[in-house]
């Protein structure tokens, strides 16, 4: 059960602060719910107690997997390169992971775009989906490791920013 300003994770929103629980009663039916400020977008979500692990809700990591992710990502051993996969099939796999709501997935998929824009040009939907990604991770390392979203998103940046130059050199 989580408390009232407890900051949780909500799958493909990212980071929110459960501003009250209240009961409504929707079809008849009393149920207490979890209301769910997302902070990047001020949405609020109104999320059923007793359906909130099956939506994936979940507390903030901690600092320790906060710094295991990071170092996730630095970690280039396992990247085999572009391997010309079907982009839509690429696209549905990535769009998962980004939904599971589990931080090492969103992760893997950051890195993974990353390094395939290192190989080829992304396109729209895969530089979309490298935001999202960007934008969940590092909000969560932000609350995680308790530092500025901005200066995450700089840190990560670095990680790969023999990637973004030839990126940036082959525009």
């Amino acid at each position: 059960m989580f408390k009232v300003n407890e900051l949780v994770v909500y799958p493909s929103q990212g980071v929110g602060r459960v501003e009250r629980i209240e009961s409504q009663e929707i079809g008849g039916v009393k149920a207490d719910f979890y209301i769910v400020r997302i902070l990047s977008n001020n949405v609020t979500l109104m999320v059923p107690v007793a359906n909130a692990t099956n939506v994936g809700l979940r507390p903030v990591c901690d600092a320790e997997h906060g710094h295991a992710i990071f170092e996730s990502l630095n970690d280039r051993s396992e990247f085999t390169g572009y391997t010309g996969q079907n982009w839509n099939r690429r696209y549905r796999e990535y769009s998962e992971k980004l939904k599971s709501g589990d931080l090492g997935d969103v992760a893997y998929v950051l890195k993974e775009l990353f390094l395939i824009g290192k190989d080829k040009e992304l396109s729209f939907g895969e530089r979309r989906l490298l935001e999202q990604a960007m934008g969940l991770v590092s909000m969560e390392l932000a609350y995680s490791v308790d530092r500025d979203q901005e200066s995450i998103k700089e840190d990560i940046n670095e990680m790969f920013a023999d990637v973004i130059a030839a990126q940036e050199s082959s525009e």
